[in-house]
C-alpha cells in the first residue's frame, strides 16, 4: 500500500501575508490586554523581523518579550477576541498563491498540516479556515484559565522538525514524499526533513541556502480575501493540534490569553 504524504507549510509570510500575531494587535489593545507601548514595541521588533529577517538571537529576544507579555491573560478572552475577529482580520492577509498551493496538495490527497512558532489560540483558527488536518504550534503554560507566562512547548527552529518526524510516525507518513515551505532560514531543518522542500519569500540566508541546494524558491506577493476564491473546504473532522495553548510567534505580538495585570 502506498503511505500517505503531507504538506508542511510554515504560517507567517507562507500562508499569511504578515505576522498572524501582530495581525491580531489591535483587537487585543482594544480588549485590554496589552498596553500602547507594549503594541508600539512588538510592531518595532515586526519591522525588523519583516526587513531583515530574524536570526536565533532576535527570535529568544522576542520569545521572552512575547512569553512575559501575555503572563496573566485570560485565555478565554483571547479565544473570543480571535474567534470574533478572525475572518475580517486574517482572511484578507491569506495569499492567493499559498491557497493554490493547498488545493493542489488536497487534490493530490496530500494531508495539509500548518507549523508554527506562532500560538495554537490563533494558528489552530487559521488552520480550520483553510482546512487543515492538522496544526503544530507553540502553547503556553496556563493556570486558573490564565497564562503563566511560561512556554510549555515552543515550535521553533529544530523542533519543528522533531514535531514533523513525530507527526510522520503516528500517522505514517512517508517523508521523502512530502512538501515543506517555509520563508525563514531558522526552518531549514524542517525543510531538510522532507523530500520536496521550497523556499517562499526566502530571507537572504533561506535564499543562499535553497540556491546551494537546489530548492525550488517561490514568490507570494497577493493576499486575497479568501472567500473570493474557490470556496476552500471547511476542516476534516480529523483536525488535530499537536500543541494546544498559546504562544509567541517569531517576530510578533502575542496573543494568549490573559487580561493585562492591573497596573501594568
Amino acid at each position: 500500500m502506498t503511505r500517505p504524504t503531507a504538506a508542511f507549510f510554515d504560517l507567517d509570510k507562507t500562508i499569511i501575508a504578515k505576522s498572524s500575531t501582530l495581525a491580531f494587535s489591535r483587537e487585543f489593545q482594544a480588549g485590554g490586554l496589552i498596553s500602547r507601548r507594549a503594541m508600539l514595541r512588538s510592531a518595532y521588533a515586526q519591522f525588523v523581523f519583516f526587513t531583515g529577517g530574524a536570526d536565533h538571537d532576535q527570535m529568544d529576544k522576542m520569545r521572552k518579550f512575547m512569553s512575559q507579555l501575555c503572563a496573566g491573560w485570560d485565555v478565554a478572552t483571547v479565544r473570543e477576541i480571535v474567534h470574533e475577529t478572525l475572518d475580517h482580520i486574517v482572511e484578507p492577509l491569506v495569499y492567493d498563491e499559498a491557497v493554490s498551493l493547498i488545493e493542489e496538495h488536497r487534490l493530490a490527497d496530500r494531508d495539509i498540516v500548518i507549523v508554527s512558532a506562532s500560538g495554537a489560540e490563533v494558528v489552530e483558527p487559521i488552520g480550520e479556515m483553510l482546512g487543515a488536518d492538522r496544526v503544530i504550534a507553540t502553547r503556553m503554560e496556563i493556570a486558573d484559565g490564565k497564562y503563566t507566562g511560561n512556554i510549555d512547548y515552543y515550535a521553533y527552529a529544530e523542533e519543528k522538525a522533531r514535531a514533523i518526524e513525530g507527526l510522520a510516525e503516528a500517522v505514517g507518513y512517508d517523508l521523502a514524499e512530502c512538501y515543506a515551505y517555509s520563508d525563514s532560514v531558522t526552518d531549514s531543518s524542517m525543510l531538510e526533513v522532507v523530500g520536496h522542500p521550497f523556499a517562499v519569500n526566502p530571507d537572504k540566508e533561506l535564499r543562499r541556502l535553497a540556491t546551494a541546494n537546489e530548492w525550488p524558491i517561490l514568490s507570494f506577493v497577493r493576499p486575497v480575501a479568501l472567500r473570493r476564491r474557490i470556496p476552500v473546504p471547511p476542516a476534516r473532522p480529523t483536525l488535530a493540534a499537536l500543541a494546544v495553548g498559546g504562544a509567541v510567534a517569531a517576530g510578533g505580538v502575542l496573543w494568549a490569553n490573559r487580561r493585562k495585570r492591573p497596573g501594568a
